[in-house]
């Protein structure tokens, strides 16, 4: 019997089409995770992250925000009324084509994805990929990301409760 997606029929119902050539009626697979959640495309604790996308919003941290530089990214920063972290990721065409521009994008937002936690809220964030990101590799874009925030105070304070080597 093949499963269907939950959100194409209800678990009680057979699928439209009625029966596949075995006799067996298609059912959905109950899922373990509330419908809103499954339909959604993402599970419940995957957030959306809130991306800047804005022409404005980008000028304005260029201009206004404090910024940061090293071999691979630029960060600039400037605090927001939202109480919530927003990200924007630039890639110009200097980097190469779209497929290279895409890969360095997606490194940057598992970059960013991993280390939000870490991050104190109500800030706007634009991170810009050098032309040597493409090369460098993840573990250099992570490295300087980290270590950017922290030299730009984006980072929170640790609490003096956690070990050494989670720092």
């Amino acid at each position: 019997m093949s499963r269907l997606h939950p959100c194409d029929v209800s678990a009680d119902k057979p699928a439209p089409g009625g029966r596949r050539r075995g006799g067996q009626a298609q059912v959905a697979a109950p899922s373990p995770l509330p419908a809103a959640a499954v339909c959604s495309g993402r599970p419940e604790s995957m957030k959306k992250t809130v991306t800047i996308k804005s022409n404005r919003d980008f000028q304005r941290l260029y201009r206004r925000g404090r910024s940061a530089a090293g071999p691979t990214l630029v960060l600039y920063w400037q605090r927001n009324r939202k109480g919530e972290i927003r990200v924007g990721i630039t890639t110009g065409t200097k980097l190469g084509h779209a497929v290279v521009r895409n890969r360095v994008r997606r490194q940057i937002r598992e970059i960013y994805r991993l280390h939000k936690d870490e991050l104190v809220p109500g800030r706007d964030i634009v991170v810009v990929a050098r032309v040597r990101a493409v090369s460098a590799g993840y573990r250099a874009m992570e490295r300087d990301f980290l270590r950017l925030t922290k030299k730009l105070g984006l980072r929170k304070p640790v609490s003096p409760t956690e070990p050494e080597a989670e720092r």
